[in-house]
């Protein structure tokens, strides 16, 4: 299956308004047009195409993590039992029906998969650990490490 994002050509209007909304997604289309000194009906012509294509893949409301008590950040790296595509796909599966793992990235190097998991606090980590984590397919190890503190986090990609 092809990506028809991969295919889109930006060009610098595109990128700028990529830009604006990716840190503003709420933003009217005639602010947004005001914002990149474009025509309303212009911006939203390219808005449409760009959501048509793939570029512009969801709007979305980035919750604070306090204000919903998921303050504790922990970054598991996991080693799987083997490597053919049985084993893998079991382990995709059944993680991506984790509620508190937020990413899960299949890695070159030590470990096989990084997960980005969200909880209240150690022992809600511990209960997640026990009742999703620990009964997960083909797992073999797995390291976890708590974030101190996070000292920078954007969701925008840089254009």
């Amino acid at each position: 299956m092809k990506d028809s994002a991969a295919d889109a050509v930006l060009d610098d209007m595109d990128r700028a308004i990529l830009r604006v909304l990716q840190r503003h997604g709420r933003m009217t289309h005639a602010e947004l047009s005001e914002r990149v000194h474009l025509s309303p009906s212009a911006c939203h012509r390219r808005v449409q195409r760009l959501e048509q294509a793939g570029v512009i893949r969801d709007y979305v409301a980035l919750l604070n993590p306090r204000a919903v008590e998921r303050v504790t950040t922990v970054f598991v790296e996991i080693r799987l039992s083997g490597q053919s595509d049985e084993i893998l796909d079991a382990f995709e599966k059944a993680v991506a029906r984790v509620p508190d793992v937020l990413e899960c990235h299949l890695m070159a190097g030590t470990a096989d998969y990084l997960l980005k998991v969200v909880a209240r606090d150690s022992e809600d980590f511990a209960r997640i650990h026990r009742q999703h984590l620990a009964r997960l397919p083909g797992v073999a190890q797995m390291q976890s490490s708590f974030a101190l503190k996070t000292v920078f986090k954007t969701t925008a990609l840089p254009l």
